[in-house]
């Protein structure tokens, strides 16, 4: 919706950018570095960012697509995405050490597909084909989960038992497309049992709360955040659901296309959650720079949530320590 005064100003929505999981990750990898010294590999990238992987790649990691590529003996980080077991077996079959940087809402989904395999459940995965999260998870108990990617794919869903099924979901969906999904699978399965709590993470149920409040008075969206970042892509599609003039998701301000501020005098700004602020912030240099110098903040909620170091950091950094302190 066009503003109705000739001011021009930008929209700026918080929650945005880094979500408790994506910075424990990112913090692993350069805690690791620091601990052990360089390279250290990392299976897929970290968190979906291209500024984030690059930074990091320039500090000593390696990133592999797949655990075989990571020499004997060697340090493998797992990805804030989730692996399955296999991936672990993997690891162990070739001698390395891991540091599973796994976000612990992720794990959370992993924990309920076992649970729910082991009651001998029909799992219906609510993901996108080919993202590493779905993968991980379905990793976990493979004979018992089916993806279903989307609203589309309902009709074409098998179970052994309608009475006899449960819904989880990849933490980084639209809300409002997610639930379109349960209401269609319950309909084919009015039986369908929901997980114990919701499997969409609240950094993206907060982001996406966030822009459609910053979309409805917009007439154009920015989203920094990567193309392979689910969470930041989805943010887009609930930008324009929301009554946004125009959305578009760009990994930094150099992708901006001038053209598309054209008639435009509200700009409403937001980032994925693995988008480091400093990518924000050039976002809004570029923007002030044309004008767009008036920044309101728009904020529904707060986030005060955070992660602990993996579990194989922490033990190391302790060992380092109490040597440190022995006389």
């Amino acid at each position: 919706m066009a503003n109705d005064t000739d001011r021009r100003r930008v929209l700026l929505a918080a929650p945005r950018g880094y979500c408790a999981g994506v910075d424990r990750a990112v913090i692993a990898v350069e805690r690791a570095l620091e601990q052990y010294g360089p390279p250290i590999y990392v299976r897929h990238e970290i968190v979906h960012n291209k500024y984030v992987v690059r930074t990091l790649e320039k500090k000593g990691a390696i990133f592999v697509e797949e655990t075989a590529e990571v020499p004997e003996g060697e340090i493998v980080i797992f990805s804030a995405h989730g692996v399955s077991p296999e991936v672990h077996r993997e690891a162990e079959r070739g001698r390395l050490a891991t540091v599973d940087a796994t976000c612990p809402l992720v794990t959370k989904v992993h924990k309920e597909a076992v649970r729910f395999a082991k009651e001998d459940y029909d799992i219906l995965l609510i993901g996108h084909e080919g993202h590493e999260e779905v993968i991980g998870t379905s990793g976990e108990a493979p004979e018992h989960i089916t993806l279903v990617d989307g609203p589309q794919d309902v009709a074409d869903v098998e179970v052994r038992d309608p009475g006899k099924v449960v819904w989880l979901s990849q933490t980084t969906l639209s809300v409002d497309e997610t639930m379109e999904t349960v209401d269609a699978l319950k309909e084919r399965f009015p039986k369908l049992v929901s997980p114990p709590s919701d499997d969409i993470c609240y950094a993206t149920q907060n982001r996406q709360t966030a822009i459609k409040q910053v979309a409805a008075d917009s007439d154009l969206v920015l989203v920094v955040g990567s193309k392979n970042s689910s969470n930041s892509a989805r943010m887009v599609e609930v930008a324009l659901g929301a009554g946004a003039g125009a959305a578009h998701l760009v990994d930094n301000a150099g992708e901006i296309d001038e053209a598309w501020l054209a008639g435009v005098t509200t700009v409403g700004l937001s980032s994925g959650a693995s988008v480091p602020e400093v990518l924000v912030d050039e976002v809004l240099e570029w923007l002030a720079e044309r004008g767009y110098g008036d920044v309101e903040i728009v904020q529904p909620m707060q986030e005060h949530i955070q992660f602990s170091l993996p579990k194989e950091l922490r033990r190391d950094l302790r060992a380092e320590a109490a040597a440190k302190t022995k006389p």
